[in-house]
């Protein structure tokens, strides 16, 4: 590499580092983060950042590299992610919902080299790494352990044998000054792994020039602005909060207050105290929030926009957060792929097109399409497809899901909707029998599996998403015994319990005499989730 090329690098590339480079030259006294009682300008974090890079760097961290961070809300993961933007290093947030087998296979997957810890995560992240080295075939490549606060403090210590080092000491001794790496605007800054059809996950591959531009989109269409002080809770390991939401903030310099859980008394404090203008809370939080501020109001004129993302709030819910918050609401609607918005729901038309997922962002374009690839005219339903520049590059070292799902030209969502006359996009259901619960994808075919193996009187099973107050979807096992069989419901649930994640573990198990089947043996799904719609009315509610 020559001096010349990384100096054209520096001057015209487009690198998620350089939002906080920027934002720091224009605005160095302006609050940057919030994180309960620490507080940084926008001077401090990027010299925290540059400073915690050169640690990088000097440990032989490069271009290309992968740093995987576990960790819930803090100042440092965001700090290791402009560091590794900064650098060239691909991060690869790890999902605390996450069993630790999960973990080990994404340790595995994307060639992870470091992993940055809180230190409350500390357990968790020696007994993933222990599974990550008991398939001999498969070894992983994890050298370095990093450990942050948290919610605890760091301590001398050791995980899986390997002797880990204070986050902090990463930034000791380093310079302040600009790293100088060059890095393209195709290259990844993170692989960020989603729950498909099958059980294991997908890496998809998101790119400095993604990230940069669904900012804009997102900075653009929630009209946000420097003044902005904007609530951080939903979890940063997803690219919902932290590529919706964090890097818009930076973009335009504004504050993100940061909040590890939502608790609706908390949020209202929160907003009271620092004088919060958007939140970015889930449907179920927002009814919450209502309940909150009815029984003891609190001075909340400061919000100007609540955003939500999952799904689409009923009517009545939504109708009483207007009211009692007296401010915009808008829905974000994409998925990680998308980087992750694609259509924007947005405040004027939250009455006037109730139920619908919006229209879309500035770099996105949106078409339905058939099964033969051909695109339909508005108002017929088909798959909903993208072009825009925040699609993934692709699925981490998966050719048949990429091909599969840039056939024809388009991104192919995987749902099914339809565009009205005025170009609103209307959700209809999902190809792919993933299940969106609580701001989780869950793989039905991944728990269909485990419950033929925990309960051999099962004949059939089949795993779908019931409407939900609180949940968006509930998993819910449909289930025909065999004949002579007992099918036991808690006892399904009991044994799922020890073998999946606590969000992938379904809330019932309807026991039916049969199945409705199609001509060729194939179960009828939609059918069950039409027949059972039901089922958990009026449960969910404050």
């Amino acid at each position: 590499m020559t001096d010349e090329l990384l100096e054209h690098n520096l001057i015209h590339r487009i690198n998620v580092g350089d939002m906080l480079t920027r934002a720091a030259a224009h605005t160095p006294d302006r609050e940057a983060l919030v994180d309960g009682p620490r507080r940084f300008t926008y001077r401090q974090l990027d010299e925290w950042v540059n400073r915690t890079a050169h640690g990088l760097a000097a440990r032989g961290y490069g271009k290309g590299n992968t740093l995987a961070i576990i960790s819930g809300n803090g100042a440092e993961f965001l700090v290791a992610y402009f560091a590794c933007a900064k650098s060239g290093i691909v991060v690869v947030p790890i999902n605390l919902g996450w069993r630790e087998s999960e973990m080990a296979y994404v340790f595995r997957h994307a060639k992870v080299r470091g992993l940055l810890v809180e230190s409350q995560l500390l357990e968790r992240a020696d007994q993933a790494l222990v599974a990550a080295a008991a398939d001999a075939a498969k070894p992983h490549e994890v050298r370095d352990v990093f450990v942050a606060p948290g919610t605890g403090s760091v301590k001398a210590g050791s995980i899986a044998g390997r002797a880990y080092l204070d986050f902090a000491e990463l930034a000791t001794g380093q310079s302040a000054a600009q790293p100088e790496v060059l890095v393209g605007d195709r290259d990844p800054i993170t692989y960020m792994y989603t729950s498909g059809t099958t059980a294991a996950p997908k890496g998809v591959v998101t790119s400095h020039l993604a990230v940069h531009l669904e900012s804009i989109t997102g900075a653009f269409d929630m009209e946000m602005r420097r003044s902005d002080r904007v609530l951080c809770m939903m979890p940063l390991f997803h690219t919902a909060q932290l590529n919706a939401i964090c890097t818009p903030c930076v973009l335009v310099g504004a504050t993100m207050v940061l909040l590890r859980a939502f608790d609706a008394e908390t949020v209202l404090d929160l907003t009271e105290r620092e004088k919060l203008s958007v939140l970015f809370a889930l449907p179920m939080m927002y009814r919450a929030l209502v309940a909150g501020q009815t029984a003891k109001a609190r001075a909340v004129e400061s919000l100007r926009l609540c955003i939500y993302a999952m799904a689409p709030m009923p009517n009545h819910e939504l109708k009483a957060a207007l009211e009692t918050f007296n401010c915009g609401f808008a829905l974000l609607f994409g998925q990680t792929e998308m980087t992750p918005t694609a259509t924007i729901f947005r405040p004027e038309h939250q009455l006037s097109h109730m139920g619908a997922v919006g229209t879309p962002g500035i770099n996105v374009q949106v078409a339905i399409m058939g099964e033969d690839g051909t695109l339909l005219p508005r108002g017929e339903r088909g798959e909903i497809v993208y072009r825009s520049p925040h699609v993934t590059e692709r699925y981490l070292d998966d050719e048949k899901a990429t091909s599969a799902a840039f056939k024809h030209g388009w991104f192919h969502s995987g749902d099914t909707g339809h565009l009205g006359e005025d170009g609103m996009l209307w959700f209809g259901d999902r190809f792919k029998d993933v299940i969106k619960t609580g701001g989780e994808n869950v793989a039905s075919l991944e728990v269909e599996k485990l419950v033929y193996e925990v309960a051999p009187g099962v004949a059939q099973a089949v795993v779908i998403g019931l409407p939900h107050d609180r949940w968006g979807e509930a998993i819910t096992v449909v289930a025909v015994a065999h004949p002579g069989k007992d099918v036991e419901p808690d006892a399904i649930i009991a044994a799922l319990k020890t073998r999946l994640s606590p969000f992938k573990v379904p809330k019932s198990v309807i026991v039916v005499e049969a199945m409705p089947m199609t001509s060729t043996g194939k179960i009828q799904k939609h059918l069950l989730r039409q027949k059972h719609a039901a089922h958990y009315k009026g449960e969910g509610r404050p």
